[in-house]
């Protein structure tokens, strides 16, 4: 079976396929792609068993990482969440697989990473579970007194209830102040965690690719910017992507507002389904918040070809970038986010 690649963000059949395929999410879409392209220099292409002039049936969409430092890779897709191959007949699937694994001995790269949102994907072309993550999602299906009832009780409508008591005001949107201020705690959240924080030039990037999809929640508390969440959509599902804080204001509930005047938004606007991405197995604490939001929880795995492909990092230098990002000052924690983030795609 022959294989073609095409360009997602010039040929007008991939923008076409996937708005009408059940499967894609945001992060198919050229303006996720082209975000990608623009912050990290990351080369998407997708392949696909339909030839040139014909309605595309399937694709599976990488992006070419080429780093000095961890090395040269394709990987479906750096930074996202999830991405689920589109593909509907096992014997496509196949093809494409052996494709991806054709480029991996041709291109001398260190692995192929596949992110199906599917805990079924098949273990196909000597692909083998790498990473492991939970995926939480909310079904908007249910009216919003009864989605009110699934948070947690003490843990998140309580927090709610605080907020309001604590006259915390809510703005969102994608200016520039809203942004600036969403980095702002961006900076303080990755101290905290003792890592580099996302350039801010991404954040950019995504307002401008993706424009009315990407949404920024910012509570206050008078005109102190206290939690921050971004939220992106597509079609019938809105995704939370990141989220930031200022800890010392953590007992006026600013974050459980945050999810749901974001949740309230997107039931009024017909919204069927909130996706609360990954987390990692071993972050039970992040795990629990997004279990009390009333989420459903569901495996998600990192598949490579190679496994066991490796990483260039070490525990030493581990706890030095921890210990760096734990205590530089907000402009030097800028500056190495900028400098590392594009070799961890």
């Amino acid at each position: 079976m022959t294989v073609y690649q095409i360009d997602p963000l010039h040929d007008p059949r991939w923008s076409s396929f996937i708005l009408d395929h059940p499967r894609a999410s945001v992060f198919h879409t050229p303006g996720w792609l082209e975000a990608l392209r623009r912050a990290y220099r990351y080369e998407p292409f997708v392949l696909t068993t339909s030839p040139p002039g014909r309605e595309l049936e399937n694709g599976v969409v990488f992006c070419r990482v080429n780093s000095l430092f961890t090395g040269r890779r394709l990987v479906s897709l750096p930074f996202s969440d999830h991405c689920e191959p589109l593909v509907d007949h096992p014997e496509d699937m196949d093809a494409l697989l052996y494709a991806a694994e054709r480029e991996l001995r041709n291109g001398n790269l260190r692995y192929v990473e596949l992110r199906p949102a599917n805990p079924y994907f098949s273990q196909a072309a000597g692909f083998v579970g790498d990473q492991y993550f939970w995926s939480h999602a909310i079904d908007l299906h249910a009216s919003l007194p009864t989605l009110f009832s699934n948070l947690h009780k003490n843990c998140v409508q309580r927090k709610i209830r605080r907020a309001q008591r604590a006259a915390l005001t809510y703005k969102s949107g994608t200016s520039e102040s809203l942004l600036k201020h969403f980095y702002y705690l961006v900076l303080l959240t990755r101290r905290r965690q003792g890592l580099p924080p996302q350039p801010l030039v991404w954040f950019q990037q995504l307002i401008d690719c993706l424009r009315e999809s990407v949404t920024m929640h910012i509570a206050y508390k008078d005109s102190r910017p206290i939690a921050g969440i971004l939220t992106l959509s597509y079609k019938n599902v809105l995704l939370y992507k990141y989220g930031a804080s200022d800890k010392s204001y953590s007992t006026l509930g600013g974050t459980q507002l945050l999810f749901w005047r974001a949740l309230v938004r997107a039931k009024n606007d017909n919204i069927r389904q909130f996706d609360l991405g990954r987390t990692d197995c071993h972050n039970t604490g992040l795990a629990t918040f997004k279990d009390r939001l009333g989420a459903t929880r569901s495996p998600l795995t990192y598949w490579r070809c190679p496994g066991q492909a490796g990483t260039l990092s070490t525990k030493w230098a581990a706890r030095t970038g921890k210990l760096l990002c734990t205590y530089a000052p907000g402009p030097v924690l800028a500056t190495i986010g900028s400098a590392v983030y594009k070799h961890a795609g």
